[in-house]
């Protein structure tokens, strides 16, 4: 086939081929060519590419043309689920349409995104819910479930992910009663596998690509080796997913789920033979008292917060102990009357892994994992993970020849693009760096204001604020200010607010957290003079083409937080190494988030923008000049006037 794919990929984006003909927003670009001639040549080769695109390259078709054309059966992971919804519901439908191939796609989630059907019966017949809210949840579930074809609950409009239904109607590889299940016939997650392993292209997203190599759970690990070709989009979130989902985790939601459930099946199916009352409360009692100790003095979580596990360690061991006590009790309990229903005995298998898992993190960590905590508003994950995905990754690559791709706008800093390979153990592979294809010295300017407080000063936020404020009453909105904490939101948001009116403007301040993501979103977008503040889940994944963006502050440099567990490990393990830590972790880490964040302001080749960096360490400190190098190359400007005046040009033009 040498020769055949590359010269086929070349005719499919050829200036009157096929994806000119039916794509009208089709424009040729020798990046986009050049990428995909390469990925062809990998394909062809079994190959390993790590294969970094800029913004405007256009690397989703650039894989996906020559996977189509190849022929080759392929596993496609992407970063999240709307973005396989994206690829899955959109893309690969209709460039198959243009390139008239025919094609068996199929798209695989984790258990957690399908109906139940036995879980919605359960619900049901319990009624066990908080409020009428989480009523009517689940009318609108049962009312759906009756035409659904893949139980995929995506498909309901509107349903939050957070909604307490949400685990009733699900299945998890711990309640699950495989074979045994009344619905196993018409189970969604069952019929979800049987096509992933029927098709030619299966649309699946990272954690459930690690999640099922560590649990075996979800038919990612049996379709693996029966794929020609493995492609990762978004690959620069591959190491974080990896690291968060190859691990163990005990969480004390895991706990809970199993006392609610022990206390429903109990009262079903053997009220009367056991306290199941008593049993559900010492496990809740338990799963309570964990979570206060791995908090510590935390008391308030408004959003994930990771702890070190040592400073916690102590306090955890007697929750630990009474959690594996209590489930115990449950499992035992369980045992006795486990053959009056199929619930019973995969009940009293969850409660002995919930014991054993409590003793396991009473217990020491082995030498080559790090542990950490994890809190939300709602539970404490304990975490038990590897400090990197290099073995699995290479265990992967060596079971059997394939070929594997690796792409993304942002992999690194340097043409060896080692922040990733280096992490990920594909020193050996292939590299590709292309380009953007936009005008950037043209259409971007970058500015570092000299004269500004350093990012640890109390001033700081402030200053930002009013910078911003400034920029975005020159621009009549228009402006992102992405901060790197969520603590400082609120105080850049006021002093944006208050500069503004001090100003006599109207700018509408939209702030993370106030209301969804993409509400926030479409209210930026109508272009009615508003400046959105947000942290890290807006630094990417948001494309706001066109002027409806064109100015984007950040608030000071993405170093990782020095305090943050994970962080700390990887710093210890580079000194181990005789290595930098600054130099090779916090500096290319701070380059790549960079790259994420700036990424935001230029979307296509007519767009125009400022990006300010309110960090004056840019042009004080001897590792400015690699950030500001890792960035696109936009003209630096020097004065805040220059600055105002390139705003005030675009504001014209608008």
């Amino acid at each position: 086939m040498s020769g055949q794919l590359a010269a086929a990929v070349g005719r499919a984006f050829a200036v009157d081929g096929p994806l000119a003909q039916h794509e009208p927003d089709f424009i040729p670009r020798p990046q986009q060519d050049c990428l995909a001639a390469r990925i062809a040549q990998a394909l062809d080769g079994r190959e390993a590419l790590v294969a970094e695109a800029g913004t405007g390259v256009g690397k989703t078709f650039a894989y996906l043309v020559p996977l189509l054309l190849s022929g080759r059966r392929a596993l496609v992971s992407t970063a999240t689920k709307s973005l396989q919804d994206q690829l899955f519901l959109r893309d690969l439908p209709r460039l198959a349409r243009a390139l008239k191939v025919p094609l068996r796609l199929a798209l695989l989630k984790g258990r957690a995104s399908y109906l139940c059907r036995h879980r919605l019966q359960q619900a049901h017949s319990q009624g066990q819910l908080p409020d009428r809210h989480a009523v009517r949840a689940l009318h609108r579930v049962a009312t759906w479930a009756q035409g659904t074809r893949t139980g995929d609950l995506a498909e309901i409009e509107g349903l939050d992910d957070r909604s307490p239904v949400i685990p009733l109607v699900t299945s998890t590889r711990d309640n699950c009663l495989g074979a045994e299940c009344p619905e196993h016939r018409a189970c969604h997650v069952m019929q979800a596998r049987r096509e992933a392993m029927g098709a030619d292209l299966v649309v699946v997203n990272h954690h459930l690509f690690f999640a099922d190599l560590a649990l075996r759970d979800s038919g990612v690990a049996e379709l693996l080796p029966t794929v020609d070709a493995v492609v990762f989009d978004e690959a620069h979130q591959l190491v974080e997913a990896g690291v968060q989902f190859l691990g163990t985790v005990l969480a004390t939601g895991q706990a809970l789920d199993l006392g609610r459930d022990l206390l429903a099946q109990g009262l079903q199916h053997a009220r009367g033979l056991q306290p199941w009352h008593d049993l559900q409360a010492a496990i809740e009692r338990a799963a309570r008292e964990l979570r206060l100790a791995g908090a510590g003095p935390v008391r308030e979580v408004r959003a994930l917060l990771k702890l070190a596990w040592d400073e916690r360690a102590e306090a955890l061991q007697s929750p630990l102990r009474a959690l594996a006590a209590a489930a115990d009790a449950a499992a035992q309990a369980l045992g006795a009357v486990a053959e009056t229903a199929p619930d019973l005995p995969k009940l009293e298998q969850r409660a002995r892994a919930l014991a054993a898992l409590a003793l396991r993190f009473a217990e020491p960590a082995a030498p080559d994992q790090v542990r950490w905590i994890d809190l939300t508003p709602q539970q404490a994950r304990l975490v038990e993970s590897p400090l990197d995905i290099r073995d699995m990754l290479t265990q992967q690559r060596q079971s059997a020849p394939k070929a594997w791709i690796f792409t993304s706008a942002t992999l690194g800093d340097d043409e060896s693009l080692s922040w990733f390979s280096s992490s990920t153990g594909l020193e050996d592979a292939a590299r590709l760096r292309v380009g953007s294809p936009f005008d950037y010295p043209a259409h971007a300017r970058a500015w570092v204001p000299r004269r500004f407080p350093l990012p640890n000063a109390a001033g700081h936020p402030a200053a930002v604020g009013a910078l911003a404020a400034r920029c975005a009453v020159a621009l009549r909105g228009r402006t992102f200010v992405l901060t790197t904490t969520l603590r400082v939101l609120p105080l850049v948001a006021q002093a944006i607010a208050e500069a503004a009116t001090a100003q006599g403007s109207t700018l509408q301040v939209l702030v993370q957290g106030s209301e969804p993501r993409r509400a926030l979103l479409q209210r930026f977008g109508d272009g009615r003079g508003s400046v959105l503040v947000g942290s890290q889940s807006f630094w990417e994944g948001i494309d706001m083409p066109g002027d409806a963006l064109q100015c984007v502050l950040i608030d000071k440099l993405p170093f990782p937080p020095p305090n943050d567990p994970l962080v700390q490990a990887r710093v210890r393990q580079l000194r181990a190494q005789g290595r930098n830590p600054f130099e090779d972790y916090f500096v290319a880490e701070a380059a790549v988030s960079l790259k994420q964040g700036a990424g935001r302001l230029i979307r296509t080749e007519s767009d125009r923008g400022l990006l300010v960096l309110c960090d004056p360490r840019l042009r004080q400190m001897g590792y400015g000049r690699r950030l500001l190098a890792a960035l696109p190359p936009m003209a630096l400007l020097d004065e805040e006037a220059q600055a105002l005046d390139w705003l005030a040009e675009l504001a014209a033009a608008h």
